[in-house]
């Protein structure tokens, strides 16, 4: 097991597979777990067969140990798509919410997950499907450990699209009926992902937005908590644990994504790192001739 500390080990990345790391962690010891597992389709990043089976297998044992070490009021977000073969898919996080619900039968109800929404994370671009229609979605599944968690509303909320509306009638009238801070940001998140030309872009052919885990850890964390990803990848949790002032354990089984995280988590130390902040999305000016439908297109 190789070990990276970063800024007086706020940060700590583990060059390991993620059971290792967790046999080392306390019961009740992390108040948030972010990831996004693999999805077993025979990617460059995976050690496992590219099949539901397997899927299935190492999901049982992370969540597991997920449940052991997260504390109580401490949530676990699972970000997860569909598998895909032969332009046929399955949707994952159904096999996650089975898992956990086994995971939970014998437990008491303050030890049990409980299930609080399916964020859907819905993306503009991807690949172009031939066979099916183009999946633009993902979903994020959002536990708490318990009943009793920790939520924070106001520091997600977004503008209102109007923002200027009262109330007509009764004891409030003529009173803004929005919240001065915003509103709630609903379980449907539109931010883009991460392709081409994105600023946040890696050698990782699978990675997520750094605005994704900053919402969560923002919602879902106090200063100072403590964050876990068992999946790090090239680093993403960690740079939104840095911005968010929270801190992070990471795991990574690959070196040359160990790597990458190493570069981006010193450059978001300094308050260099490039990211795209998350704020909503910005339609396309129409004026502008590379928004505007060629003559030849026929929709």
């Amino acid at each position: 097991m190789k070990v990276s500390t970063y800024n007086q080990d706020q940060i700590i990345m583990y060059h390991d597979d993620c059971l290792n790391v967790f046999s080392s962690l306390a019961n009740d010891s992390i108040d948030l777990i972010v990831t996004s597992p693999p999805y077993c389709m025979g990617k460059e990043y995976e050690s496992i067969s590219d099949d539901i089976e397997s899927f299935i297998s190492l999901n049982k044992k992370v969540l597991a140990e997920a449940q052991r070490v997260i504390k109580k009021g401490g949530s676990i977000c699972w970000q997860i798509g569909f598998h895909v073969k032969d332009s046929v898919i399955v949707p994952l996080d159904c096999l996650i919410y089975e898992i956990v619900q086994q995971i939970n039968e014998p437990l008491s109800s303050e030890e049990k997950l409980y299930l609080h929404n399916r964020i859907i994370w819905s993306f503009g671009h991807g690949l172009n499907a031939e066979k099916r229609l183009s999946g633009r979605y993902e979903t994020i599944m959002w536990f708490t450990k318990g009943k009793d968690y920790v939520f924070n509303l106001d520091e997600i909320r977004i503008p209102q699209k109007y923002p200027g509306k009262k109330y007509s009638k009764g004891k409030k009238a003529g009173q803004f009926s929005g919240n001065p801070l915003g509103k709630n940001p609903s379980d449907v998140w539109d931010i883009p992902n991460v392709k081409a030309n994105h600023v946040e872009k890696t050698k990782h052919p699978c990675q997520f937005p750094i605005a994704i885990p900053q919402r969560l850890i923002k919602a879902l964390t106090n200063p100072n908590g403590v964050v876990l990803d068992p999946f790090s990848g090239s680093g993403t949790t960690a740079i939104a644990c840095i911005i968010e002032g929270r801190k992070f354990i990471g795991c990574e089984i690959k070196k040359e994504y160990i790597q990458i995280a190493g570069k981006r988590i010193i450059e978001a130390l300094k308050g260099k790192i490039k990211y795209r902040p998350d704020v909503p999305v910005i339609e396309p000016d129409i004026k502008q001739k590379v928004a505007q439908k060629p003559e030849e297109f026929k929709w």
